[in-house]
């Protein structure tokens, strides 16, 4: 049996880039007894409106980079970069949404090989680029607003420039942005980063922690046919 898991999220999320080290749980525990699908939705899409005019009063950009610290601090698997939202705030989060739905196509082409892969620790190509996103901004405070920034990211991670490009000059890239936007609203996710399992029966949202989203998947493996659990 088989489980999939949509992972909702912004790449510009805190909890999003905190959260990534229970993936790598996941996969580990569950390997190919689980399926991971990636969707992205613009938590951030306008950074200037979300923070430095919503969060006015708390110090804006400079403001909202000292509480993303602040978080950080509680999780030792992750650094977050003294730049990030004071001298590097990015734009959108949508920009990388469309670059990252580009080499989610890419995959799906066959371009790109989608098998997990022991050299980045169990992870596919797919999984280590959205990772090495999220790390570019949080850890090397690198704008990935900047699409040339973003191209430079997946081409290290893999992904070949023209294939990306390609799906950026179609439409398609955004057309994937814009179909993870509906899901969002059809399936009623509340915000970054989501668990979305079971036909939509269970959303894990927030900052769940591991043994949470491990126990739910369990559960599902266990649970014989369509039975309905007592508990």
């Amino acid at each position: 049996m088989t489980v999939s898991i949509s992972y909702v999220s912004d790449v510009l999320c805190i909890w999003a880039y905190v959260a990534e080290v229970r993936l790598d749980e996941v996969r580990k525990e569950f390997g190919d007894s689980v399926e991971l699908e990636y969707r992205f939705i613009p938590i951030f899409g306008a950074t200037h409106h979300r923070i430095a005019e919503g969060r006015k009063d708390r110090g804006g950009f400079a403001g909202f980079g000292d509480h993303v610290r602040t978080v950080a601090k509680d999780f030792p698997h992750v650094s977050v970069h003294e730049r990030v939202w004071g001298d590097v705030a990015p734009t959108t989060s949508s920009k990388a949404h469309e670059v990252l739905c580009a080499a989610r196509l890419v995959v799906r082409d066959g371009v790109v090989d989608s098998a997990r892969r022991a050299d980045l620790g169990g992870r596919t190509v797919f999984e280590e680029a959205t990772w090495q996103v999220r790390s570019a901004f949080f850890e090397h405070a690198r704008d990935i607003s900047d699409r040339d920034v973003l191209l430079e990211i997946l081409d290290q991670a893999g992904f070949p420039t023209a294939a990306i490009t390609a799906k950026l000059a179609s439409g398609e890239a955004m057309a994937e942005v814009c179909r993870d936007i509906e899901l969002r609203d059809e399936n009623r996710i509340e915000g970054s980063p989501t668990y979305y399992l079971n036909q939509g029966r269970q959303k894990l949202y927030g900052n769940v922690g591991y043994r949470v989203v491990s126990a739910n998947l369990r559960e599902l493996l266990e649970q014989p046919g369509h039975q309905a659990s007592w508990c």
